[in-house]
């Protein structure tokens, strides 16, 4: 059986609240930015209860669905042969690509759907989630990469991986360039 580190658990489901909250704080900029009403928040909330109350219920359903994510995440993102710093923004993507399709489930049975902008065939609610999860992906990626670091790589440590000039070190560039004159 497949032991699970509660620590970093912990640390995953911290991460993907804080992805999420930062979601739901930047979606009144993006309504703006993608021109769609579309709503994480006010969908969950409004699937539970009505008027004032549905808002901060929905913010507590996307807070507690990031965090799931961010626990399952913060324990099978180290399986996942993949760069450290794209696994978040793959698993994000990959979850809005797969799940997106259930919008015509709820434009057909949301107890709010006449309040709520149609899903299916709206290609700027399909760019505005991609925009968010991409966002909640790089977020939760670097944070649970910070608060669960491997053994053997401090946190901070990306030079393996990317560089500002597409080089890991102007070191190794120059006396790569000196080797082939």
């Amino acid at each position: 059986m497949l032991g699970i580190d509660r620590d970093r658990t912990a640390r995953g489901a911290l991460a993907g609240a804080a992805a999420a909250a930062l979601w739901a704080a930047q979606q009144p900029l993006d309504k703006r930015v993608f021109g769609s009403g579309y709503d994480d928040v006010e969908l969950l909330g409004k699937a539970v209860t009505r008027g004032p109350a549905a808002y901060p219920v929905g913010a507590a359903l996307h807070l507690f669905n990031g965090a799931l994510f961010g626990a399952i995440y913060a324990n099978a993102a180290p399986l996942v042969p993949l760069p450290s710093w794209s696994r978040g923004p793959v698993a994000a993507l990959a979850e809005n690509f797969w799940l997106w399709p259930l919008g015509r489930v709820s434009d057909r049975f949301h107890p709010a759907r006449d309040e709520l902008p149609k899903l299916t065939g709206n290609r700027r609610a399909l760019a505005q989630a991609t925009w968010r999860h991409l966002l909640f992906g790089v977020t939760l990626g670097e944070l649970e990469r910070r608060l669960n670091p491997p053994a053997d790589e401090p946190a901070s440590a990306y030079e393996d991986y990317v560089s500002s000039n597409g080089h890991r070190d102007l070191e190794e560039v120059v006396s790569a360039a000196g080797r082939q004159v």
